[in-house]
């Protein structure tokens, strides 16, 4: 100090002095640049707004960096005492900085921040060093100073004063102190214990009752800052007859120990100062010449006892000890003075505090391991031992802390993040110290798991299946289906959409998954329909996922029956001829018709509803066959005209007729194949020997019979040989299956055991085979023409069959 004062002295030396502190702090911020902490010094009382430093500048980072990056500067405490601009990675004065107020007279007043980068988040280490400046006068307690001398004190006595405070350090608190003229007394420094100065004044010449009793003096107090500043008491010196003995303490310095937080009332000391004067100058009181403003309140000292006792807390992390000046005055006004200091213990009665400095309040699931979440600021007010803190979460959360800067932790991600199986995670986290007992402290870090599109969505089923009534009208509803998506939001937002082969029968709500018909069904076109529909969410790629639906189609009888023989044209209905001499149940022809629908709605039911001669013929109910019920008259007429009605089956029944024109004829053989057949078999079995002699004849001639056969059949293949070809029955195109068998799937043709079904016309002449097998395919013909052979009279017709069967 000393050095100092001498150095403000000369101008010349305090400026070397001035640079050679400028270049250590210069090399010590940039050292500790390169580790991550910059350290800066600003003095106090520096006018909001000012510049403190450029951190981007320091710290090598790119200002556009601290930009994206949202940089921002945070506290330990609850005031923010600087700022960052961003923009040019300034850091600024934010509020007053009061280096007595935040440091009180520590030699060293040092604040800490932390620049905080996030997307990653970064850490950085911020000292700012506060320098005092002279920004308080020294002052008294006491301004007005009371003594009273003896007029016997000898020469050179010393009687100490009061001290001034000045809250500032270094050159700016109390250098000296200054005394105004007089020829009594003067003015000379003292040091106690601990190197704290304090004045005293010197007896320089005899006090005399009689000639003078009372003298004001003016005690000044001056610091050593730039301007000086000073503060000042007065002293009223009381001369007393003789009073030749003052208070003696038995220490210069009492040390005493207490814990923080004793009770109130505590005695922590009692004092003890002797007097040999007796009477009134031997009765010694007690008071603190000076309270600290950290000891106010908190100890009192009996003036009469000299006990020194607890009055309000003693918190070790305020006030570590306690200096007070105690002085004993006996009733001449003689005094004394002794240094009492109280040092505090510490006791754990601090719990960790965690600050939570930065949070990011979502992650994505997709986030990589070591990802940071959250920046935690952990400490203990204790010290020693109760002030280690150790810091740890629970173990079933997919997240760990790690410190790298002292105090500090980091919240990052340690395993695989599910929003489908947590969407949240509630992170307690405990902070433990050291002392005994242990005091501890939690806190809770809500981290929400924001959703990506990981998941496809699912259908409830995989296949669908319904049945579904033919002509209904378009829009119908059909069937709903939906699909499930874990995902949540824009990701769980499901579309659904058919295959592109299925929008010409179905539609599709691609909202809700309700399936309509888009035209009426046809069963008779279609009886089953196999339909993908896909489900696509609304995530970035999307996921698809498909399902099938089978729609089985249900037959209405929505169709009349068809005649197909015999055929019903406008022009002309050929007869069917028979002999006048066919006996009662003679076959004379069979009405043939299909139905389009299945099931009941195609078994079809034949009646003759309308007949020239009303008791001559009859049909088969089922089957269609019409037959004699009685032998032909002569008076009967030649020819008759038949009205068939055909009837379905279907719960409003269809219907259509057929005319049906029959000629009897004389002279006709009758021909009846059961009888046939037995008189062949008879003759075969008789004439066997005959038969087997003229087989080794006929072989021969055999090759020859079936080469003119081959010859003719190509020749007379499309010749029709009853009447001419423009009266051929010609089938409708919708109703002419291949080989003209059933086509209804439920066997709607009726088979009979003797006949297969016939279309002739004439039953004596020629049939048509259904289902026999006797099919030929022309296939040399381009438009899917086909022939029949078949009939007891071998007949052929043509037939025109439909290419799409």
């Amino acid at each position: 100090m000393i050095l100092l004062s001498k150095c403000m002295l000369c101008p010349k030396r305090q400026c070397i002095l001035a640079q050679f502190w400028l270049q250590l702090c210069f090399c010590f911020i940039c050292m500790s640049s390169s580790h991550g902490e910059v350290r800066y010094s600003v003095p106090e009382e520096k006018q909001q707004g000012s510049i403190i430093g450029n951190v981007a500048r320091d710290l090598g980072i790119d200002v556009a960096e601290l930009v994206r990056r949202k940089a921002r500067v945070v506290a330990e405490g609850s005031r923010q005492f600087c700022e960052l601009r961003p923009e040019t990675g300034s850091l600024l004065v934010n509020e007053r900085m009061d280096r007595e107020e935040l440091c009180a007279q520590s030699a060293s007043c040092i604040l800490q921040f932390q620049l905080l980068l996030e997307n990653p988040l970064k850490v950085y280490s911020l000292l700012l060093d506060i320098q005092d400046i002279n920004d308080n006068s020294p002052a008294f307690d006491n301004g007005q100073i009371e003594l009273e001398l003896l007029e016997s004190m000898f020469l050179g006595r010393r009687f100490p004063l009061e001290s001034a405070h000045d809250p500032d350090i270094g050159a700016n608190s109390v250098q000296h102190y200054q005394l105004s003229d007089n020829e009594y007394f003067a003015l000379e420094m003292n040091t106690q214990v601990g190197r704290s100065a304090y004045p005293e004044l010197v007896l320089k010449k005899t006090l005399d009752h009689e000639n003078k009793a009372d003298y004001f003096l003016t005690l000044s107090g001056v610091d050593g800052g730039k301007p000086s500043r000073s503060g000042t008491a007065s002293i009223h010196i009381h001369i007393l007859d003789a009073n030749d003995n003052v208070p003696v303490f038995g220490q210069r310095v009492y040390n005493v120990k207490t814990q923080e937080n004793s009770a109130r009332g505590t005695v922590l000391i009692k004092l003890n100062a002797t007097d040999l004067d007796s009477g009134i100058y031997g009765e010694v009181s007690y008071s603190f010449s000076h309270v600290p403003d950290k000891t106010k309140g908190v100890v009192e000292i009996d003036p009469l006892m000299g006990e020194v006792r607890v009055t309000g807390v003693m918190d070790y992390e305020e006030a570590s000890s306690h200096e007070l000046d105690v002085q004993a005055k006996d009733g001449g006004g003689q005094s004394s003075h002794c240094k009492l200091i109280i040092n505090v213990i510490d006791v754990n009665d601090n719990a960790p505090v965690i600050a939570v400095k930065s949070t990011s309040a979502t992650v994505p699931e997709d986030a990589s391991p070591g990802t940071m979440v959250a920046l935690l600021h952990v400490y203990d007010l204790d010290t020693g031992t109760s002030g280690r803190v150790t810091c740890e979460i629970s173990d079933d959360v997919p997240f760990k802390l790690v410190s790298e800067v002292k105090n500090y932790f980091m919240l990052v991600i340690d395993g695989v993040l599910d929003r489908e199986k947590c969407p949240h995670h509630n992170i307690t986290i405990t902070a433990v110290d050291a002392g005994n007992p242990a005091l501890l402290s939690s806190k809770i870090v809500t981290i929400m798991v924001t959703d990506i599109n990981d998941n496809p969505p699912v259908f409830t089923n995989n296949d669908y299946s319904i049945q579904v009534a033919e002509n209904q009208p378009q829009g119908t509803p059909v069937m709903r289906i939906r699909a499930d998506d874990a995902d949540e939001g824009q990701n769980a937002k499901i579309l659904y959409s058919l295959s592109k082969d299925a929008t010409f029968h179905l539609s599709v709500n691609a909202e809700t998954g309700e399936i309509f018909t888009a035209r009426p069904f046809d069963y008779e076109v279609s009886t089953l329909l196999n339909v993908h529909v896909m489900a696509r969410d609304g995530g970035i790629p999307p996921f698809t996922s498909t399902c099938t639906v089978q729609i089985f189609i249900g037959d209405q009888n929505d169709n009349s029956p068809v005649i197909l023989y015999p055929v019903q044209s406008e022009g002309y209905i050929a007869d069917d001829i028979i002999p006048q001499a066919a006996p009662a149940g003679y076959l004379v022809t069979k009405v043939v018709a299909v139905d389009a629908d299945a099931g009941h709605n195609a078994w079809l039911s034949y009646q003759i509803v309308k007949a020239t001669h009303p008791n001559l013929f009859s049909v088969g109910l089922h089957c269609g066959e019409i037959r004699t019920m009685r032998t032909f008259f002569e008076d009967d007429e030649i020819k008759h005209t038949l009205l068939v009605s055909v009837s379905d089956n279907g719960p409003e029944s269809l219907s259509t007729t057929a005319t049906v024109n029959i000629a009897i004829e004389n002279g006709l053989p009758i021909i009846d194949e059961l009888s046939a057949r037995g008189m062949d078999d008879s003759h075969m079995l008789s004439d066997l020997r005959l038969y087997l002699i003229l087989a080794l004849a006929s072989v021969s001639s055999i090759f020859l019979v079936l080469i003119i056969a081959v010859v003719y059949m190509r020749l007379c293949r499309y010749r029709y040989t009853y009447h001419s070809t423009a009266n051929l029955p010609v089938f409708p195109p919708t109703y002419g299956p291949p080989g003209y068998s059933d086509v209804s799937r439920f066997n709607t043709l009726q088979n009979d055991d003797r006949f297969n079904s016939f279309l002739t016309t004439s039953s004596w002449k020629g049939d048509f085979r259904f289902s026999s097998g006797i099919v030929d395919f022309d296939t040399q013909s381009k438009n899917g023409t086909c022939v029949h052979v078949g009939g007891r009279s071998g007949a052929r017709a043509k037939l025109s069959v439909p290419r799409k069967y």
